[in-house]
């Protein structure tokens, strides 16, 4: 077995793919540094296994791939081949030749394959472990690994010299035998627990399932008594059907003719019907002449009344007005009012221009005084001026004269720039007048704009309002709805009867028509007589004869439901009404203002029986004592007889008042739900018109702002022209202003030049006195102040006179105002009496024609009650056919009414049977699992009964025990015994408790798991036992075949030693020899002429040699098929050299070598050549020779070529020439 070739694409160096075929005996590898002659090494590293990207000389595992030039880009994989010749049997694979690839991803993937098929790492493993190569791979020694060699752990040697003697897999095997006693243990474990816990329920759940038995035969008679009884009620249900299914039929039948009469009766009463619709409106005729000649005859009656009160208080004197102040005094007073008022304004006059004197006195006298100030003044400065200097003063004179010319420049310039500011102005005003006329027309359109908006916003407020009207009346409605809904619930309670009319009414029986106050239509207003009349019977219950009377009665016993009254219908007519006497003037008989149904007229005549209904106790008393036979009841409820009475304050509500209240009430609620609707639907028109004009006038705001907006520009820009004016204007005022405080400034320069040139012209003239005369000054100050005095008097004169002017002012006007309120007054009144007596005329006559209209209304309204009367029998008459038709009618309604609620009964009870009868045969479906069929043929009332599961074991235990007992025979069903059975079995349950109905199916579960577990225990402890022996046998092996190899490098390096290192002493020591298994292993060296024997001391030379021959013992003592090294001998010198070479030529014959070398001698014992080298791409290109020697490599002196290059570098590869010695 040896290595046959090597295929590398894309790893490291090699971006082309190449080959290199290698040769039996030593192969060379030879290069310049930098060349990737190591990176063959690392490639057979790589391919047979090697993981750590360390021991690969990079960083990560990625490195591996091409990483790219500048002239080549990266490529995404690297992929190498190794082929081993295997025609000696070396490796177990039934292959002369194995190839082994392995490949790598730029994302990290990576393969495996022996010759072509995918494999795993540990199959690649497995399959050289045999061959002494494993993980360790102490067949390929890199670069720096020698010293690793010497400085590695005594453990890690020892690892060496397994992986030689291929105790790897024996070791692997001894791992997963462990790594399965491992998981065997926790598998152990579990299961032990498991069949602890199992045995620890087994007991529990057999009781469980003991109960369960019991239970299950309680649970079979329960079972067969339920479906007897289920089939006994099935088969009652059928047979009472068919039973009630004939009685139907004859009730239909006399529903039918009841149908047929009630048809007639209706008939009859529509013909009444008519006949009373067609009185209606003659009656309606007549009383509406009645009621407006009585109307109108009141009328008349009010007007001669307050006209004849009119005209007697027209007519009545009245007091004669106190008079006032005669008119012509008023006037007289009036005029010499005005003389005296013209004789305060001429004083007025007088003490203004008196005034006027005063004021020109004071101011020529202030006007004297100030000249001879200013003289005084003038002559003090003269001789101030004289005194300071002529120099001086003409100084001041100059420079007041330059600034006098200054302030004249700074006019004319301020003068321009106001000219300049009003031009600008004029343009400015003249843009804004033209921009105004636009804004004329913008303000004509918006103001049209503003009427649509204003417009449209009424319409929406107005459609809003009409909608928040009709919200606020249909909630208004709708509370009166509520309102009368609980009314109508609140008085429907004072109608429930809690007595025994209330349970007759309840229980719906037929012949019952209802509560007395339900079949009653009592006239309004008339409730609480009707109520009193009757007594006792206006809570009564109504029945259609005697019979149905009777049995109301008998069922009210029998229930214990109460008592109660009862108003027979089809009693005979004891109590005629055509033979009850007249009743006066304002009484009427309390049976007229009721109806009833036919069937019940005779019974309310004969409890109504001569009682007549007046409007109070007085009429009553007086009705009594004209006809002592006749009972009177009030309006208010007081009833009145000849010998008894009966009424007072206001009590409990009578049920016929609370029945009248009802109908009212639901009266107004359908009324009202009428108006709801109505309003609803006006709301929803109100609503759509409100968000129509919510639109339109949403559509006339957005018109409103566009305009506006346009509007606002305009108006921007005015602001601007109007600003720009303004400030123009603003900046003419102020240079204006400027101007005249310059000119008034160049004015008061003026005089001051005038001035100071006077005083100049003084001081240059004649010598002024010292001293200044004050005499005439002081004599102008007195008079100043008498005139001054004398205006003040003057003042004070002409405010006094215009006080007094304005306060007489008004006199005159007022005394002439009050003279003609007067005349006013007095010719008022004589109108006023005037038209007193027009008046009182006026209601006379009116009175006098009101009488005679009065009179002949009488006779026109007497004429009309007449036929009022006629018209008002005629329709009574009628109304009297059309009740007695429409209570026959009822009669047969209520009739029918009762045989159709009796054959809905019977239909109701019948579908209820059916469905009882549904029930019972799903219920035997779901519950049972059997079908009604199957139900009746098996369990029927019919079918006997056989013995229970119990009694046959009773039985069957007697029989064991020798007792003389009979079989348990089949009995007849029998229900009660039935029914017995099966509480006997449902108490036989409960007592039982709760039953676990899986017991049964769990415990044998459980008991069947528990034995299975059992067995599976047994099985693991017998396969820990088995496992246990293998690893002693393991164990066995490896120390075997351990102790065999280590003796046999021992001894081999003793020998090597002593080859590379004549006359020295080299042996290798176990660091623990009792434990073979974990002992690892010391190497002990002393050179020649040497002492030391630690290899830390040793030189570099000396350690290398040292590891080599670690190594090659280990080679010798277990030969490899192949060994790699990679530049060992780099640091020795030629004579430690030619040692090596003549150690590795000795092994040349039992294993391949590869070498990695400089050295020129170990080129020449080389078998064969590679020559490494890389161009400026920086891919590496390989060229290879095959050598012949006829001499020992030692005397060969130059290798000789005898075969073609051999090597596939890639179509664009260049061979270079080997660099041969």
């Amino acid at each position: 077995m040896y290595l046959k070739s090597l295929t590398l694409k894309g790893f490291k160096s090699f971006a082309s793919a190449t080959t290199l075929h290698f040769e039996k005996g030593i192969t060379a590898v030879v290069g310049p540094n930098g060349s990737g002659k190591s990176n063959v090494v690392d490639a057979i590293a790589w391919v047979l296994g090697e993981q750590g990207a360390k021991a690969l000389r990079g960083g990560k595992m990625e490195d591996v791939i091409f990483a790219g030039t500048a002239d080549r880009p990266p490529l995404g994989r690297a992929e190498v081949t190794l082929t081993i010749d295997n025609s000696d049997g070396a490796l177990p694979i039934d292959y002369s030749e194995v190839s082994i690839t392995r490949r790598m991803f730029r994302d990290g993937g990576g393969e495996y394959e022996i010759n072509g098929s995918t494999c795993r790492l540990l199959d690649i493993q497995e399959l050289l472990s045999d061959s002494g190569i494993g993980r360790e791979m102490h067949v390929i020694v890199g670069q720096g690994q020698l010293d690793a060699v010497l400085q590695a752990r005594p453990e890690d040697r020892r690892a060496f010299i397994e992986e030689a003697a291929g105790v790897l897999k024996h070791r692997k095997r001894k791992e997963k035998a462990l790594r399965k006693l491992d998981a065997m243990q926790a598998n152990l474990t579990r299961l032990t627990d498991l069949t602890g816990e199992l045995r620890r329920q087994l007991k529990p759940l057999g009781r469980q399932a003991e109960v369960a038995r019991r239970a299950a035969g309680v649970q079979a008679d329960l079972r067969d008594s339920k479906l007897r009884l289920l089939a006994d009620d099935y088969v009652t249900l059928t047979n009472q059907i068919a039973a009630d299914s004939a009685d139907e039929a004859a009730a239909l039948e006399h529903r039918t003719t009841v149908q047929r009469a009630l048809a007639e009766a209706t008939e009859q009463a529509e013909v009444a019907a008519e006949a009373l619709k067609a009185a209606t409106p003659a009656l309606n005729a007549a009383q509406e002449t009645w009621f407006a000649l009585s109307a109108l005859a009141e009328r008349f009656r009010g007007t001669v009344t307050l006209a004849d009160e009119r005209s007697r208080n027209l007519s009545a004197p009245t007091e004669a007005p106190r008079p006032g102040r005669d008119p012509d005094e008023l006037d007289a007073a009036a005029e010499a009012a005005e003389e005296a008022q013209a004789e305060k304004e001429e004083a007025v006059a007088a003490a203004r221009a008196e005034l006027a004197e005063a004021v020109a006195h004071r101011t020529e006298t202030e006007n004297s005084l100030k000249a001879a100030e200013n003289q005084l003044l003038a002559a003090t400065r003269a001789i101030a001026d004289r005194r300071e200097g002529l120099a001086r003063l003409t100084g001041q004179v100059n420079a007041a004269r330059s600034r006098q010319a200054a302030g004249g420049d700074e006019v004319e310039r301020l003068a321009t720039s106001v000219a300049e500011a009003r031009e600008r102005a004029a343009a400015a005003a003249e843009q804004f007048a033209e921009l105004q006329e636009s804004v004329g027309d913008l303000d004509s359109s918006e103001v049209g704009l503003d009427e649509d908006h204003e417009s449209a916003e009424e319409a929406m407020e107005a459609a809003r309002q009409r909608v928040d009207d009709l919200t606020d009346a249909l909630r208004e409605a709708r509370s009166r709805q509520t309102g009368l809904r609980a009314r109508v619930d609140a008085l429907s309670l004072g109608l429930d009867r809690r007595d025994g009319a209330g349970a007759l009414l309840s229980a719906d029986l037929p012949g019952v028509l209802g509560s007395v106050a339900s079949v009653l239509d009592v006239d309004a207003g008339f409730e609480a007589a009707v109520a009193a009349a009757l007594g006792p019977a206006a809570d009564a219950v109504a029945v259609a004869d005697v019979a149905q009377a009777a049995a109301s009665l008998a069922l009210l016993r029998d229930d214990g439901a109460g008592r109660a009254g009862l108003l027979i219908g089809g009693a005979p007519d004891l109590a005629d009404p055509s033979t009850w006497p007249s009743l006066p003037t304002g009484a009427d008989w309390v049976f007229e203002h009721v109806r009833v149904p036919a069937v019940l007229r005779a019974a309310l005549a004969g409890a109504l029986d001569r009682v007549a209904v007046v409007d109070d106790l007085d009429a009553a008393v007086r009705l009594i004592d004209d006809l002592p036979q006749v009972r009177a009841v009030t309006r208010e409820g007081d009833l009145l007889g000849a010998g008894w009475a009966f009424g007072g304050s206001a009590g409990k509500q009578s049920v016929i008042e609370i029945q009248a209240a009802v109908d009212d009430a639901e009266t107004a609620l359908a009324e009202v739900t009428g108006q709801i609707a109505d309003l609803e639907a006006a709301l929803s028109g109100a609503r759509t018109e409100a968000e129509m004009r919510a639109r339109e006038a949403q559509a006339t705001l957005a018109a409103l702002h566009e305009s506006d907006a346009r509007l606002s520009a305009v108006s921007e820009q005015l602001g601007r022209l109007g600003e720009a004016m303004r400030s123009a204007n603003a900046e003419a005022e102020r240079l204006e202003r400027q101007r005249q405080a310059a000119e008034a400034s160049t004015e008061e320069n003026r005089a001051a030049v005038a001035d100071l040139e006077a005083r100049l012209f003084a001081a240059e003239s004649e010598e002024a006195p010292e001293e200044v005369d004050t005499e005439v000054r002081d004599a102008l100050m007195d008079l100043t102040a008498a005139a001054r005095q004398v205006e003040v008097e003057a003042r004070l004169a002409l405010r006094t006179a215009e006080e007094r002017a304005r306060a007489s002012a008004g006199v005159a006007e007022g005394l002439r105002r009050q003279a003609r309120q007067e005349r006013e007054g007095r010719a008022r009144a004589q109108a006023a009496a005037a038209r007193r007596a027009t008046s009182a005329a006026v209601a006379a006559k009116v009175a006098e024609v009101g009488r005679r209209a009065l009179a002949a209304l009488e006779v026109s309204l007497a004429v009309a009650t007449g036929a009022r009367e006629q018209a008002t029998a005629e329709r009574e008459r009628a109304d009297v056919a059309l009740s007695q038709t429409r209570a026959g009618a009822r009669e047969l309604q209520a009739q029918w009414d009762a045989l159709t609620d009796a054959v809905h009964k019977d239909e109701v009870q019948r579908a209820q049977q059916t469905l009882r009868v549904e029930q019972l045969e799903a219920r035997a479906g779901t519950e049972f699992g059997l079908g009604a069929e199957d139900l009746v043929a098996e369990f029927g009332p019919d079918v006997p009964v056989p013995p229970t599961a119990l009694e046959v074991t009773e039985y069957e235990t007697a029989k064991e025990r020798g007792d003389e007992v009979s079989a348990p025979q089949p009995m007849a069903f029998d229900r009660d015994t039935q029914e017995r059975r099966a509480k006997r079995a449902e108490r036989d349950l409960n007592l039982l408790g709760k039953v676990n109905p899986l017991a049964l199916e769990e415990f044998a579960a459980l008991e069947e798991r528990h034995t299975f577990l059992s067995t599976q225990l047994e099985d693991l402890k017998s396969t820990r036992r088995d496992l246990l022996t293998v690893v002693g046998e393991v164990d066995d092996k490896i120390l075997e075949v351990f102790t065999a190899a280590y003796h046999d490098v021992a001894r081999e390096f003793v020998t090597v030693f002593a080859e590379l290192f004549p006359g020295g002493e080299g042996e290798l020591i176990l660091t623990d020899p009792s434990d073979m298994l974990t002992t690892g292993i010391e190497v002990h060296a002393r050179p020649p002429g040497k002492k030391v024997k630690r290899l830390s001391l040793l030189s570099g030379g000396e350690r290398s040699l040292t590891a080599v021959a670690l190594l090659v013992s280990i080679f010798r003592a277990r030969p490899s098929p192949f060994y790699i090294m990679d530049e060992v001998e780099a640091a020795l010198d030629e004579v430690n050299l030619t040692r090596l070479v003549k150690l590795l030529t000795l092994l040349r014959d039992s294993s391949q070598l590869i070498i990695i070398t400089h050295q020129k001698f170990t080129m020449e014992s080389a078998d064969a050549l590679y020559g490494v080298s890389m161009r400026g791409d920086g891919i590496t290109q390989v060229i290879s020779q095959r050598i012949r020697t006829s001499e020992p490599p030692s005397q060969v002196s130059a290798p000789v070529a005898l075969a073609d290059d051999v090597v596939d570098a890639g179509e664009d590869a260049d061979l270079i020439e080997p660099a041969l010695p």
